[in-house]
Order: C-alpha cells, then structure tokens, then sequence
C-alpha cells in the first residue's frame, strides 16, 4: 500500500468545501466552547488523524451525534459519521459504569420490569438519584417509569389472531415500547388490525445498538446488530415490510448499522420504515384508508427529532395528524432537544443539554399545546422533564382519533 492509499479516508472528507454550514447548524457550537466544531473534529480533523492517531482530539465526546451537521452539508460529506468513527477508533479510555448501566437497555429493562412496583419509586427517589449521580448520571434526571409487563409478552400472546389476517407486518417494537411504554405497541396494533395487516413479531430481537455506540460499546452493539439484521432478513424474506415507532431506532438499523459498524444491509433497508412513512404511503397509493371521530379536539404541535430530520420524513407524520379533523396543529422549530439519547443523562453534559433545548422549550411553553407529538422517545423525556407538557408519538394519538368500526368498514373488513 503506497503512501496515498494510506491517507483515503473510507469517509467522504475529501468532498469537504469547507464552507462552514455544518458550524452555523450545530447545536453544540453555541453551548459549549470546548467543543471544536463539526467541520474541526469532521473532515479537517480527519486529515490530522489519519497521519497519527495523535492528533484525536477528546473534546469530540461533546458531539451529539444529532446529524444536523450531515442535513446541513451541500456536499453531502458525512461529517457525523466521521466523528464517531473516530471516537470509536481513537478514544481508548474505556466506558464507564455509568456508560454501560444507560448502553445495556436489555440487560436493564428486563431486570426493571420483572420488579417494577419496586424499582420504579426506588429510581425516583432522593436517594438513588443521589447515588446516580456519584457514579455520572445527573441528579436533575428522571427514568422513564418501567411497565409491570413486557410488549413481547402481550404480542407473542395475542399472535393466533394476528396470523388470521391476510398481510402482515414485522414489528421492530425496541427497548421504549418493550419495557416502557407497552401501549404505544398495542396503539400500533390497533391502527393495523383496523386496516387489514396484522402485526407479527421478529423471530429474535435485541435493542437496535444506538446507546451502544454512543457509549463505544461497540462489539456489544455489533452482536445485537447481527442478530437484529438476521431476524429482518427472515420477514423481508417472508414479504413483511419491518417497522418501528422509533426514528432512531429506525435511523440506526438503516443507516448506522452500515456506517458505523460495518454490517450491509442494503438488501432490507428500504423495507425497514417508520410506522408513519408506512401508513402514509399506503394512504396515498390507495391501498387504505383511516376515519377519525369526530369528536376529538385536540390541540397538537410537532417536534422534529434530529434523526426524523436525517431520514426527511417528518412530513409523513405531521401529515397523518393533519389529517385528523377536529386537530389544530401547531409547528414548532426545527430545534435539537438536546438529550441525544444517554448523552443528556451524562452529569458532564447535562447543562448543555438543556442550553440546547431552551429555545425549543420556550417555544412549546409558549404555544400551550394540549400534546406534544414526536416520533422519537428521548425527545419525549427531554420535553416531558424540561416543560411538563404532556408528550406522545403521533401513532399514540392516531390511535386515539381513530373510528376502528368506520376504519374497518372503509377498508372492507366489515
């Protein structure tokens, strides 16, 4: 290998103009001054690095890893993917306690929800957040409340009927709707059943490896990958699309999986999708059709998850609320929350999490929304914590809008 090879970056830094868009667009540029900037730990880093390892720069911890550097590139470099390549490769100072208590979601989530009428006071006590933030995890933060049973249970149990249906769906529930929020998996069922797909689980499935990576636990998040892309392939095989209520779930398995941890998936992404873009798709090709009560007013704003912005199909879930009728949707601004998943969490970042999100926050508090919708569940955390609106994932208040009996007999199931 010639001296040139040696410094081709398997990212596209190359195509860097260095204009400084993706600096203007960063959340943590206007925070934190110890963080160089997504054009100084990206593609001009990246040409320091490749020389020697020497030149990595620890403050690229700061990164939120939103990608809201990547939307913003007229070059379309890969700026995000860049960093964290590099804080997987470079950052040799090994994962904390804490990293691994917020990474192993699994591991955690089917300890708490065996236990849940105990840990759930516990967590919200004085003392243990006390003791959480001896060991990093800030004390200003609440854990999402487990649930006393697990979704997998209830979809596993409730499969002879969803195998009555003629088309079906795989549902990549994740680690959110399996320990914590086991209604936003049924809401899905509902809305399904009531358009003629029934719902089947994968064969096998573990967390989809985000809090991994982002705690560079990275043989872990590879080993749940593998398994996650084998049971996918298993439905694509079976003509199933794969959805998920997640954008980041979604987002990792699509594009991160790749990226980061060098798993091909190009034979299945396209058919892993959020519920949303699904159901929004099959609408307009007219394949079904949902009715909405009449009788529900609500008023609805919209949060934007960073990584819904990456996939760009925020307009697929902002167009299934609009089209309930008695709704009065309220934007928002297309603003970072500032959680980023375990990073908000962190003591160390805890300050610029919220600094981040406070302009976000003033604008929902502000705007007096009845609900907050968002497709991504530490958004919701962050909104819920920071401005005690309520928060709910659009599929949540689809659900709740939804004529099941006029749905079903639209669609001919009736």
């Amino acid at each position: 290998m010639n001296y040139q090879e040696q410094n081709i970056s398997a990212n596209n830094f190359e195509e860097c103009i260095k204009c400084t868009i993706c600096t203007a667009y960063c959340p943590v540029m206007t925070v934190n001054p110890d963080y160089p900037g997504p054009k100084m730990a990206g593609p001009d880093g990246e040409r320091y690095r490749l020389k020697s390892p020497d030149f990595y720069d620890k403050a690229l911890k700061y990164c939120l890893n939103c990608k809201r550097c990547e939307v913003s590139c007229p070059s379309n470099v890969k700026i995000g993917d860049i960093i964290q390549s590099a804080r997987i490769k470079y950052d040799t100072k090994p994962p904390k306690l804490r990293d691994h208590m917020l990474a192993e979601t699994d591991v955690m989530g089917n300890l708490a929800t065996a236990f849940a009428p105990i840990v759930n006071p516990v967590l919200s006590s004085g003392i243990a957040k006390a003791g959480l933030d001896i060991i990093g995890v800030d004390k200003h933060r609440t854990f999402p409340k487990y649930a006393s049973h697990k979704f997998s249970t209830y979809l596993k149990k409730i499969q002879p009927e969803q195998k009555k249906f003629q088309k079906h769906i795989a549902y990549f529930h994740g680690c959110y709707v399996n320990y914590n929020n086991p209604s936003l998996g049924k809401d899905l069922v509902k809305i399904l059943n009531a358009v003629g797909y029934g719902v089947l689980p994968l064969s096998k499935q573990k967390c989809c490896g985000v809090a991994k990576i982002a705690n560079r636990l990275i043989s872990r998040a590879k080993h749940d990958a593998e398994i996650n892309l084998k049971s996918i392939r298993e439905a694509v095989d079976q003509d199933m699309p794969v959805l998920s209520t997640s954008s980041t779930c979604t987002f990792t398995i699509r594009d991160e999986y790749p990226h980061l941890l060098g798993l091909e998936n190009s034979d299945v992404r396209s058919d892993i999708m959020l519920a949303t873009v699904f159901l929004s798709r099959k609408i307009n090709e007219g394949e079904i059709k949902l009715v909405f009560r009449n009788d529900y007013k609500k008023r609805i704003s919209y949060h934007t998850p960073c990584h819904m912005q990456k996939l760009g199909w925020a307009a697929y879930s902002t167009g299934l609320l609009k089209m309930i009728p008695g709704i009065e949707f309220v934007p928002l601004p297309s603003q970072c929350c500032g959680i980023a998943g375990t990073y908000g969490f962190k003591k160390e970042n805890y300050e610029y999490s919220q600094k981040i999100g406070a302009e976000l926050f003033e604008a929902i508090e502000n705007e007096h929304p009845d609900v907050v919708a968002t497709d991504c569940e530490t958004c919701k955390w962050q909104i819920e914590m920071s401005t005690g609106a309520k928060v709910e994932n659009p599929i949540t208040l689809i659900a709740e809008a939804l004529d099941v009996e006029a749905t079903m007999l639209a669609n001919g199931l009736l």
